[in-house]
């Protein structure tokens, strides 16, 4: 689309003030080869994989020949690309599917992104190179059955015995963890106190070792196609040269989260473009009383504050992508992200759902997808209400929470 098209004609597509202008040539090849994948493999089959709760492992290898995994990461395989196009590889994915994004989210932000944060260099040298090359997938595990939101409460425990370390506890919502090579542990330290992480390992032939057991949980109305677990630990032994040493409390683990927060708001972007752009192309086709639906009032009401919205969020999600590259993210502000972003896309796919009527409850017009994942995506990496608590204490100084 040409800037003369997008001032005097027709918006064909959500990139109204041009901020795709800012891509470079690189990122812009990023995000194409990306949104060819979604376009000609991952749209084709998922409807399937999400109606019967079933994860596409057969995309897996298709996805590691993009060369993605790893994103912003150096050294060790990793493709080292510009946060920008690593924000479009989430974008891109999201618009897509939800589920699978959240499982190369999980894979390539949470769980790379742990050992590049926290592991030494001979731990990164170790684990890195196989997983950018997606022959090893990671899980992360921090969430507990009783701690979500108050995840710096977990109680898995970790007491040292000689060069290993025995973990009891469990653990709620692991992605990938009934499948994953690598799973990012975190436990208290039962001497001092402390939040550590630990790298569970097994071959892809043998079966997760004697005390840890993940069981998929059923019963889901969004995220379909991501297979979370929930995980008992029971005397569970970890070699010491598998527990991350950068780790040595929770703030470590807050400089993954916050790093990784931000693609929660790309996700939520994806998310809102997709079905922005599914209820334009619906407005054009449906005819109801004679017209097309996008003829009238309210309709054209609705797509354009759909857009303003998409709008917002890719702004702020932008401006997340250039704080981060100057060294000034905070935690406030990829919570502010966060939040803002996964509120309006929530309203965006809900609006688009509306105007598909009856027909937007029908998985092969993917709106009702993005609808049900996006109520995850409104909850996890913190709920809205967390989300807001945060950035308050930042306001008034005064913790609301702790």
């Amino acid at each position: 689309m040409t800037k003369t098209a997008a001032k005097n004609g027709v918006q064909p597509d959500h990139d109204i003030y041009l901020l795709d202008d800012q891509l470079t040539a690189e990122e812009r090849a990023i995000r194409d080869k990306v949104r060819t994948f979604v376009a000609e493999e991952l749209i084709p089959v998922i409807n399937d994989y999400w109606e019967r709760a079933e994860f596409p492992y057969e995309l897996v290898p298709k996805l590691a020949e993009l060369n993605i995994a790893g994103t912003v990461i150096q050294g060790n395989e990793c493709p080292g690309m510009s946060r920008l196009a690593g924000a479009l590889v989430s974008v891109e994915l999201a618009r897509g599917d939800g589920s699978f994004n959240t499982f190369f989210g999980v894979h390539s932000g949470l769980a790379m992104g742990s050992i590049n944060i926290m592991g030494s260099e001979k731990q990164k040298q170790r684990w890195l190179p196989a997983m950018a090359r997606m022959e090893r997938i990671g899980a992360f595990a921090l969430t507990e059955p009783d701690h979500g939101s108050d995840s710096v409460a977990l109680e898995t425990s970790a007491r040292r015995e000689g060069d290993e370390w025995v973990l009891n506890g469990a653990k709620r919502w692991i992605g990938n963890a009934s499948h994953a090579h690598h799973v990012i542990i975190y436990a208290r330290d039962a001497e001092d106190g402390q939040v550590k992480a630990f790298v569970l390992e097994r071959t892809p032939e043998d079966d997760f070792p004697q005390g840890f057991k993940p069981t998929v949980i059923q019963g889901k109305i969004g995220k379909r196609a991501i297979l979370q677990s929930q995980i008992a630990i029971e005397d569970l032994r970890i070699p010491e040269a598998n527990r991350l040493q950068r780790c040595n409390s929770f703030k470590d683990i807050n400089k993954v989260l916050t790093a990784t927060r931000g693609g929660v708001a790309y996700e939520s972007l994806g998310h809102a473009i997709a079905a922005y752009e599914d209820a334009v192309r619906y407005a054009g086709e449906r005819v109801q009383f004679g017209r097309t639906i996008g003829s009238y009032q309210l309709v054209q009401n609705n797509l354009a504050n759909m857009l303003a919205e998409v709008t917002s969020i890719k702004q702020m999600c932008f401006r997340l992508v250039d704080l981060h590259n100057q060294g000034e993210l905070t935690s406030p502000m990829a919570s502010m992200a966060k939040m803002s972003a996964a509120k309006k896309a929530r309203w965006v796919v809900s609006t688009a759902r509306d105007i598909l009527g009856g027909n937007g409850l029908l998985l092969e017009n993917n709106v009702a997808r993005h609808l049900t994942d996006m109520e995850v995506v409104y909850t996890y990496e913190g709920t809205d209400s967390m989300q807001s608590l945060i950035v308050g204490r930042s306001i008034t100084g005064v913790s609301a929470f702790v």
